[in-house]
């Protein structure tokens, strides 16, 4: 019932968003019907479906790619304080956005199942003149239990994968403390290292006891304070300082608390400390075991690691499909060559994907070099900050993009195996990949609000801001777009030979 009032209750943009992805899940499950239908039509030839399901792998692993995306950038599932004292804890807004996402792909699908029995001519008989009877099997009864199992993948693999990328996490950092291995059979962890015989040797055993005494003794005599005449000195220090009119600490107060001044008020020891002139060195020693000290300034990201291993990966698919022969991958039949040749762009496109982050925050490193500006060093940082956010989806667009241009352009013009359903699924692939750019790109910015806002405050003019996006999206074109193009030729050369 909450995911329908937030379903309800969401703008515009929502609403849109999430429109795409039903429509992207009806686009998906008409495809699986459509190899249903394709199935039931040709028994005769059963191997010749099998292809073509498993071409529909591609066009759902988009719609899931853009259902993640949506409800990664859902604002009413988004935790916010105070909801866990209502009971929306990020377990439960986990999954609220998990039956969100599965609303709006079973509504997808439900449509496609209408769709698809309103062209089979089950509904009001066969419309278009019965265009579509050939490949959907019109004149065949359509087993009900089939056709809702391929109609219930997209919400279920959908739904399985924000519930696990949105699962809780513990935002403390794991504790790895450093195993201590001390001598046989000991108990616990031993503090010091002993060497072979140590254990045994004579009085060993006889001096701890007398050595843990005396570190109790001296503990005890620094925490009584000082006495005889370093009391007197200290005493004599206490009276010259009340008598020239300033109380000062004697450094001894532990996490910066108060000592007792001649006059009643308390005295700060590091304040003090430092108004009576003492360095910047002295802090420590005033807060041994770091109460009160500033806070470290956060270390900055590291680069993502996965640019030199994309790389390779995309060399080795280009090398894969260089040898692996002339032949263009068909829709329906796969020889030996083509599945190389499938392979080697299944390498291909997931080098990039793995090489997008990395591609992303060199393009903001190249951005801020040779002594930035304020544009181009808020432009460049705001890329190295969003490389694992944006720089995924660019990459999966790149991959999609040289494998369209490979195969229409450089395959010797359009393929002529493209029917319906093939341009049905490159429509779908092509639209998901786009819109979960865009979301991505919303994502980002709702992440930099903050700091937007910050920088509005300061005075920024508004202006700097947009042509600081402008700047951002106009780099990465130049990087990734010459990227596209080289790799659709090298993947389109050894079938233009």
């Amino acid at each position: 019932m909450l995911a329908l009032r937030l379903t309800r209750a969401a703008r515009p943009a929502v609403q849109l968003r999430r429109l795409l992805v039903a429509a992207a899940s009806g686009g998906t499950g008409f495809l699986l019907l459509g190899t249903l239908g394709y199935a039931l039509g040709h028994p005769e030839t059963p191997d010749t479906a099998l292809p073509r399901l498993a071409w529909c792998v591609v066009p759902l692993a988009a719609t899931v790619h853009l259902a993640l995306a949506v409800a990664r950038t859902d604002p009413g599932t988004r935790p916010r304080p105070g909801l866990s004292a209502v009971g929306l804890g990020p377990a439960r807004l986990m999954a609220v956005s998990a039956l969100t996402t599965a609303l709006s792909t079973a509504l997808g699908s439900l449509l496609a199942l209408v769709a698809f029995l309103h062209l089979r001519g089950d509904l009001k008989g066969l419309p278009f003149d019965g265009a579509a009877a050939g490949f959907l099997a019109a004149g065949r009864p359509l087993p009900l239990p089939a056709a809702l199992t391929l109609l219930a993948l997209v919400p279920v693999l959908a739904c399985s994968t924000v519930a696990l990328a949105l699962r809780p996490r513990d935002p403390r950092p794991a504790r790895r403390d450093a195993r201590a291995f001390g001598r046989f059979g000991a108990y616990g962890h031993t503090a010091g290292k002993e060497t072979f015989g140590a254990y045994g040797r004579f009085g060993t055993r006889l001096r701890a006891p007398a050595r843990r005494a005396e570190s109790d003794r001296a503990t005890g005599d620094a925490a009584d304070g000082p006495s005889g005449a370093d009391g007197a000195e200290s005493l004599e220090s206490t009276e010259g300082a009340e008598s020239a009119g300033g109380a000062r600490a004697d450094g001894a107060a532990v996490g910066g608390a108060s000592v007792g001044g001649v006059g009643g008020a308390p005295v700060r020891g590091a304040e003090n400390g430092a108004a009576a002139g003492t360095g910047a060195a002295d802090a420590p020693d005033a807060h041994p075991d770091g109460a009160g000290a500033l806070a470290p300034p956060p270390a900055p990201r590291a680069a993502p690691a996965g640019l030199p291993w994309g790389v390779a990966t995309v060399a080795a698919g280009l090398t894969v499909q260089a040898y692996a022969g002339r032949t263009v991958p068909a829709l329906v039949h796969l020889p030996s060559d083509a599945v190389a040749v499938l392979a080697g762009w299944v390498l291909t496109a997931f080098g990039l994907v793995l090489a997008g982050p990395g591609l992303t925050h060199l393009c903001g490193r190249l951005v801020q070099s040779a002594r930035p500006g304020a544009l181009r060093l808020l432009a460049g940082r705001g890329l190295m900050a969003e490389a694992t956010r944006i720089g995924r989806p660019l990459g999966v667009l790149c991959a999609v993009t040289s494998a369209a241009y490979s195969l229409t352009a450089l395959s010797h013009g359009p393929a002529t195996a493209f029917g319906p359903l093939s341009t049905l699924g490159a429509l779908v692939v092509t639209g998901c990949t786009v819109a979960t750019l865009l979301t991505a790109a919303v994502e980002a910015r709702q992440c930099r609000a903050e700091t937007t806002a910050a920088l509005l405050r300061l005075g920024a003019p508004a202006t700097m801001l947009r042509g600081a996006a402008l700047l951002r999206a106009a780099a990465l074109l130049v990087l990734f777009g010459p990227l596209t193009v080289a790799v659709a030729d090298l993947a389109a050369l050894p079938s233009a030979r």
